[in-house]
């Protein structure tokens, strides 16, 4: 069976609504990225004030999930729909989003618009992500244990650095140069807050408090993300089920799904809307007749047990077990 096309914007809105969902705002896009920053200086803020082991923990937790908010924020800088012009969705979405997260938006947004073209079809490149749900619960279990305990974030970040290094036979002084070519803006963005933390008296910050929730948490709500997404979706060949939507509370939004990155089909439906106009996109959607026809889960629980069956049942569709390596930024491969 072939994917459907997508269905055209004038289709389902009205010239109204069009209107009001497409209009992109520098305003929202640099409130957002200014947002996680606040939120991530916030955390180390309260870990410097109050330092015990439950301020600790709490901090990772948001400092991750605005680690993840900064990837979302880049994504909507990929599809040139973070600000309404574009020097400045370059400068934020490039400069203050991917470079700290050691991530490049002009690379993920080649490999990135392949999935938009060929979702969820043989040949889509995130398929590696999600295509092989559902799963045992032991599996996911086992999956969410690497990702906390950094084990999937370290495993990520050896093979990108292993990527920058090149060739093991070439001479360290041109492996060296073409790490920086690789990777230079990256690196100096991290040097950059290194310094800043060092200057505010806490040097090691970097390490407690911006690569551990790198490595830990933030992995841990990327997988959740991605599954949420794509993941046993009813229908891989209707636009208006080969992604889902998941209705997220507040605590949800706060640690797990920022920056609206729960509006999942309706991302996918219209991919030049900016985030911050998605839940309007929704409503005008469910009002036009729509709300019946898209994939859709009410919180993340739901999800992950969705997309998981129990240990004691055999899983044909499981297979033989396979990993994901790659990066947000670069795209991923199965192992």
């Amino acid at each position: 069976m072939r994917m459907k096309s997508s269905p055209s914007a004038t289709s389902i809105l009205t010239p109204v609504q069009l209107a009001a969902v497409r209009a992109r705002s520098d305003a929202w896009g640099a409130g957002l990225v200014a947002h996680a920053w606040v939120v991530i200086g916030s955390s180390m803020a309260l870990v410097a004030f109050f330092p015990n082991v439950a301020i600790y923990f709490l901090a990772v937790m948001l400092i991750g999930s605005r680690q993840l908010g900064l990837l979302i924020l880049m994504h909507d800088g990929a599809h040139g729909m973070l600000t309404q012009h574009r020097p400045l969705n370059r400068i934020l979405s490039q400069w203050l989003c991917a470079y700290p997260m050691i991530a490049d938006m002009d690379i993920y947004r080649r490999y990135h618009l392949q999935h938009h073209a060929r979702t969820m079809q043989d040949d889509d490149p995130d398929l590696a992500l999600t295509g092989h749900y559902p799963i045992s619960r032991a599996s996911l279990r086992r999956k969410l244990l690497r990702d906390l305990t950094g084990r999937t974030g370290y495993a990520q970040r050896r093979e990108q650095l292993t990527q920058a290094l090149g060739a093991s036979d070439h001479p360290w002084p041109a492996r060296l140069t073409h790490v920086l070519q690789t990777l230079g803006p990256q690196l100096g963005a991290n040097a950059v807050l290194f310094a800043l933390l060092t200057a505010a008296g806490h040097p090691w910050f970097y390490l407690t408090l911006w690569v551990v929730p790198l490595l830990t948490w933030q992995q841990l709500v990327l997988r959740i993300r991605n599954i949420a997404e794509h993941a046993v979706i009813p229908d891989r060949n209707d636009p208006f089920k080969n992604a889902r939507t998941t209705e997220a509370s507040l605590l949800e939004r706060a640690f797990i799904a920022p920056y609206f990155v729960n509006y999942h089909v309706e991302h996918h439906l219209l991919m030049w809307v900016p985030c911050y106009r998605l839940p309007l996109l929704r409503h005008f959607l469910i009002a036009n007749g729509y709300g019946g026809a898209m994939a859709s889960a009410f919180g993340y629980w739901q999800v992950l047990l969705a997309v998981t069956v129990p240990d004691a049942e055999v899983l044909v569709a499981e297979g033989p077990r396979t990993r994901a390596v790659g990066t947000f930024s670069q795209g991923y491969k199965k192992t």
